[in-house]
């Protein structure tokens, strides 16, 4: 067993929130340590797979748009601090009939922030990006800032800089309980113990097993991301040519996609897959969720007759496959918060499938937080006492 370790926080799961609030608090001169099951970046969880979309014009609710533009000044921040490209900009299309929740929102929130946007009718759509195939009813909302994350590199890069800044990394530990105390806060692992005046739990679809009393109010789910090689010399599926994009095929059913930049052009179903089965998520012996990480012939084939209709050049030889999770709360909010009936644990994360590109920006929040300063932005809407039965 490790010597006690003591920091004035510490970090557990370094994925994307809890990375770049490491960096943050480093960047600020506290004295951080962070740790994780695995070897970030990594794909036990939900920070993998290549590409992450970044858009303003949020169909959510408008109030991500400050944060995400938050998000993007940190993220050429990091650039300019590390050397390395994490955000490609591609525009962004959002797609579906002019009443989807999809165009609708997104459309509320250009308007309310006053985003730079173009409405494209079915024939523009199809003028400019024939690729996709779509209903004379549909629209888009194009928004020429939106673009993609790099994942694996954007982690890589912000635990590299936190490093520098004096950060501590303690990798390949299983955190086993954590116990607050009146002046500090005890965290065991399978190596060591762990002290420190404040910590941050950000563990992603772990949150259930460390926080049992957010198990009730948080679902993890199984998301399969595909990449496709083009069926032949497709030049329309170049990021200089196809942005990144969203589609309301049905309503509330979702699928997003990324041009083609070496690797086939990916897509994903967002939230559930059309078979119910296929999203759900067992847990283990331990409580802990266990994701099925093999991918279906039949998954392959429901997504490969999906791009038939939608994106058909797409089509082409399956390239690669990969499996991640959302955590999800019951109105696909975060939560932000110290947790239940604790003065010194925060909890951040659970990000519903579309946290990845604010990281940054909550990483200050959640900085803020801890360090007793009023954060930039108004974080009340992602308290978890508005999930029921929490008490303060």
């Amino acid at each position: 067993m490790r010597a006690d370790v003591t920091s004035e926080v510490l970090i557990v799961g370094l994925g994307a929130m809890g990375s770049q609030t490491l960096l943050e608090l480093a960047r600020r001169g506290v004295r951080v340590v962070g740790l994780d099951r695995g070897h970030p970046p990594h794909d036990l969880g939900s920070s993998h797979g290549r590409s992450r979309i970044i858009r303003e014009a949020y169909f959510e609710d408008p109030l991500y748009v400050p944060l995400v533009q938050r998000a993007y000044a940190r993220w050429q921040a990091q650039e300019a601090a590390s050397g390395e490209s994490l955000l490609r900009v591609t525009g962004g299309l959002a797609l579906g009939p002019a009443r989807s929740t999809l165009v609708v929102g997104a459309t509320a929130s250009a308007e309310r922030h006053g985003l730079v946007c173009e409405r494209l009718d079915a024939d523009a759509i199809r003028r400019r990006f024939p690729a996709h195939v779509i209903r004379d009813d549909w629209v888009g909302l194009l928004e020429p800032r939106a673009g993609m994350l790099d994942p694996e590199r954007c982690i890589a890069t912000a635990l590299r800089l936190a490093t520098a800044h004096g950060a501590e990394l303690h990798l390949g530990e299983t955190v086993a309980r954590w116990t607050e105390h009146a002046d500090h806060v005890e965290v065991r692992t399978d190596r060591g113990v762990y002290r420190a005046d404040r910590v941050i739990l950000s563990a992603g679809m772990w949150m259930r097993q460390l926080v049992p009393a957010l198990r009730p109010h948080l679902t993890v789910e199984r998301q399969v991301q595909f990449w496709f090689a083009p069926r032949a010399q497709a030049p329309q599926f170049d990021p200089e040519r196809f942005p990144v994009f969203l589609s309301e095929v049905a309503p509330g059913r979702l699928w997003y996609g990324f041009p083609d930049v070496g690797d086939g052009v990916k897509v994903a179903w967002h939230h559930g897959a059309p078979d119910d089965d296929a999203a759900h998520v067992t847990d283990d012996a331990d409580g802990a969720p266990a994701p099925h990480r093999t991918v279906s012939t039949a998954e392959v084939d429901a997504m490969r007759t999906h791009l038939a209709t939608h994106l058909p050049e797409a089509a082409g030889a399956l390239r690669a496959t990969s499996v991640c999770t959302y955590t999800n709360t019951p109105d696909e909010h975060f939560l932000l918060d110290r947790a239940p009936d604790a003065a010194r644990v925060w909890i951040a994360s659970p990000c519903s499938g579309h946290g990845f590109k604010f990281a940054p920006a909550l990483g200050e929040a959640l900085a803020d937080l801890v360090l007793g300063t009023v954060p930039a932005f108004d974080l009340t809407p992602f308290r978890r006492t508005r999930l029921g039965g929490a008490r303060e």
